[in-house]
């Protein structure tokens, strides 16, 4: 079936103009706003508790311009510094690692430029008192921006909140995967309102693209923006948008209000591994192969192994408690060794906290007819085999905490893909197989994005996005986010 099939005959009315485009710059300017009022109350009290802890009930002594005077000037100048970096610039807030970057990066800037400053002009103000007001100052705004993205990720889930207005521009082909894909992840704030596709498969009739509103031809992009309320206009891969035609674009939607951005025909391939080039006039974009070797692999494991040995010595009592829970809910040892594939197809014993009951493995055959997932993998809701203990287990992910001796013995990583079985791998194709060129993971991208909810195609794509992008900083951000799956307890089962 082609692609053009995928086009239904809709409404035969033309779409109305919207006002949607400015509602979402209302709601975007509101949006920054708070973000204004908090970093302004962040800094106050940060300048406040690095006053009581440098000067207590003292009287400040040696400084030749008043307290009072240089608590105010510091939060104008900070907020002056959070704004020249582009801390509420649009393109940046609400998502990604970029926000926080660049609010650390103003923070540490000001710092160093008023030090030197100080220096030079030998104000006298406490270096006690400047070094405690940045470091809470710093740690505060970070804090505070991740509380206003969670509370307008969760408004954006529910249709709510700021979010762009996105006509989509492109083959239906394209299209569909744009669509797809700004859908899969609602909290980054993309709301698709329409489509333009080529004049060859545009009908006389109203269409639909799945249930996407077809609102045009590329002749009359920005008329289609302004009809449905678009701000911003998306462009993905057509053989009819040549370079001259999307120059146009870009000179017809100048003074708008619409934003213009092109999504390349690249899929899963981060930010840190891009870099546009000009080239002869021409931004072609080098895409860095992925790194699997090197000092970052070092400090990895590096890592892995220091945090994993400090986890067992502070988690010990309670993994001693949920030891003797095991014992005496139910019958056989207290640990799961089961083997694994690890990296470069090396098989391992992995350790978990045993769940089921002994003979689970044989009464596997009597419930694969009863297989709630798809792929490769065996998931039941409410699997018989599982005990009373083992189901508390699994809702808080504690079965998992005996991996920590592996990440110890270096056979997994704290953050990786999931340690497949040697069944699974046996029956993998060369792209699934890839998933082998990292350590397995203790969590990862598919523990914070669903767990056993994800279909098998999406655990796949987020365990390949993890090999082919993985860093350092991605770590972290998994980490944090583990905490939250499994306090909300997203997918474990």
């Amino acid at each position: 079936m082609s692609a053009a099939t995928l086009l239904t005959p809709a409404s035969t009315s033309a779409p109305e103009a919207r006002p949607g485009g400015l509602v979402a710059r209302a709601d975007e300017r509101s949006y920054v706003r708070v973000l204004v009022v908090l970093d302004t109350t962040i800094l106050i009290i940060a300048l406040l508790v690095g006053y009581v802890a440098r000067f207590g009930d003292e009287q400040p002594s040696g400084s030749k311009i008043p307290y009072v005077l240089v608590a105010p000037g510091l939060v104008l100048a900070w907020l002056i510094s959070l704004k020249a970096l582009g801390c509420y610039d649009d393109r940046v807030i609400g998502y990604g690692a970029d926000e926080y970057r660049r609010v650390s990066s103003a923070s540490l800037r000001l710092a160093g430029a008023i030090a030197i400053a100080g220096y030079i002009a030998d104000v006298g103000v406490s270096r006690g008192f400047l070094g405690i007001s940045f470091a809470v100052g710093t740690v505060g705004l970070e804090v505070a921006r991740f509380a206003a993205r969670k509370r307008l990720h969760r408004a954006r889930s529910r249709g709510a909140g700021w979010s762009r207005k996105v006509l989509v521009v492109g083959d239906t082909a394209h299209v569909l995967e744009l669509v797809h894909t700004l859908r899969r992840e609602p909290y980054a704030g993309y709301q698709v309102v329409g489509a333009c596709i080529p004049d060859a498969l545009l009908a006389p009739v109203a269409q639909r693209l799945g249930d996407v509103p077809v609102v045009g031809s590329f002749r009359g992009i920005p008329e289609a923006a302004t009809a449905i309320g678009a701000d911003t206009v998306a462009v993905t891969a057509s053989g009819e948008l040549t370079a001259a035609r999307l120059r146009r674009l870009g000179w017809q939607l100048e003074g708008t209000g619409v934003d213009l951005v092109v999504a390349p025909a690249l899929t899963d391939v981060a930010g840190p591994r891009i870099h546009t080039r000009p080239v002869a006039g021409l931004p072609l974009i080098h895409v860095e192969a992925p790194e699997f070797r090197g000092a970052r692999k070092l400090v990895k494991g590096f890592v892995d192994r220091s945090v994993s040995s400090l986890a067992l010595a502070l988690l010990l009592p309670l993994i001693v408690f949920i030891a003797l829970a095991i014992k005496v809910d139910s019958r056989g040892p207290v640990l799961f060794r089961q083997v694994r594939v690890g990296r470069g197809g090396q098989e391992f014993g992995v350790f978990k906290f045993r769940t089921m009951v002994v003979d689970a493995d044989t009464l596997l055959a009597e419930l694969t007819t009863r297989n709630e997932t798809d792929g490769l993998m065996f998931k039941m809701r409410d699997d018989p085999r599982v005990t009373r203990v083992g189901r508390l287990l699994r809702k808080w992910s504690l079965d998992e905490l005996p991996q920590l001796a592996n990440v110890l013995l270096g056979q997994m990583s704290l953050v990786g893909p999931r340690p497949p079985l040697p069944s699974e791998v046996a029956r993998y194709d060369g792209d699934v197989a890839r998933r082998l060129l990292v350590k397995p993971g203790m969590t990862g991208l598919w523990q914070v994005s669903g767990r056993s909810d994800l279909s098998w195609e999406d655990g796949i794509r987020l365990d390949l996005y993890y090999v082919e992008n993985w860093s350092l900083a991605a770590d972290l951000t998994i980490l944090w986010k583990t905490f939250g799956a499994v306090v909300n307890s997203r997918g474990a089962y």
